[in-house]
C-alpha cells in the first residue's frame, strides 16, 4: 500500500537516497523529478512497467 509522497496516488517508484531514506511517487510524478531523483539515489525501484495495459500482470491469476 505504498503511495506518492507527492499526491498520495499509488506509488510505482521507490528510491532509496544516498543520504539515507526513501521517497515514494506514481508514474506521474516519477516522470516528472526522475532525472533529479536519479542524481540524489542510491538505488532506483521503478515498476512503471505494471501500468502497460497490454503486458499482464505477473501476480495475475487470469
Amino acid at each position: 500500500m505504498d503511495r506518492c509522497d507527492r499526491c498520495g496516488a499509488q506509488a510505482y517508484l521507490r528510491v532509496e537516497l544516498q543520504s539515507g531514506g526513501e521517497l515514494l511517487f506514481c508514474a506521474h510524478h516519477a516522470r516528472e523529478h526522475g532525472e533529479k531523483l536519479r542524481q540524489v539515489a542510491a538505488t532506483v525501484h521503478d515498476e512503471t512497467h505494471k501500468l502497460d495495459p497490454a503486458t499482464p500482470a505477473a501476480d495475475s491469476d487470469a
